[in-house]
């Protein structure tokens, strides 16, 4: 009776696992969406409404969804609280969130990047450079749909059937 009460917890716990790192390849292609679409809002601030960095950055946190709201919101406050440069608050800003989002690597170094030139340049320098880096997250987009589209399904699978086997194993 112990022995069939505990592969039924190894065959959960596995599964569950299978299904949060299904979850994790679910989330990337929806945060980098919601990225996108936060540039985009972002691009508008500036170019059209002549918004402060800081100032476009909080409206930006009322709008997006979490974890991305928490970053416009410590980027505003760090632009607005400290003496410190955009790109040194940008990437202060990236770090302090980074691991609460669902993205790669691949996609820290276009926002770092991005960061540098925040800033720095006139309006339509600075239209050109979100033009840009919305281009790097869509084909980081197109990426993530591709691996979701191949691993989710196995992942869960996967997670199920190493439960059983190591059920099997252990009987």
């Amino acid at each position: 009776m112990i022995k069939l009460i505990g592969a039924v917890f190894i065959i959960i716990a596995t599964t569950w696992g299978g299904f949060e790192a299904s979850r994790h390849l679910t989330e990337r292609p929806r945060q980098l969406r919601q990225l996108k679409s936060a540039l985009q809002s972002l691009e508008a601030e500036i170019m059209y409404g002549h918004t402060p960095l800081h100032e476009a950055a909080r409206r930006l946190s009322a709008q997006v969804p979490k974890p991305l709201s928490v970053f416009f919101d410590v980027f505003a406050k760090k632009l607005t609280n400290s003496e410190t440069t955009v790109k040194e608050a940008w990437e202060q800003s990236l770090k302090q969130i980074w691991k609460m989002t669902a993205l790669k690597q691949g996609e820290y170094e276009i926002m770092k990047q991005f960061g540098e030139t925040l800033g720095r340049h006139d309006r339509s320098s600075q239209q050109k450079q979100i033009m840009l880096t919305l281009s790097h997250l869509e084909r980081e987009e197109n990426d993530a749909y591709d691996k979701q589209a191949k691993y989710e399904k196995m992942v869960k699978s996967l997670g199920f059937l190493s439960g059983l086997l190591l059920v099997i194993l252990l009987m």
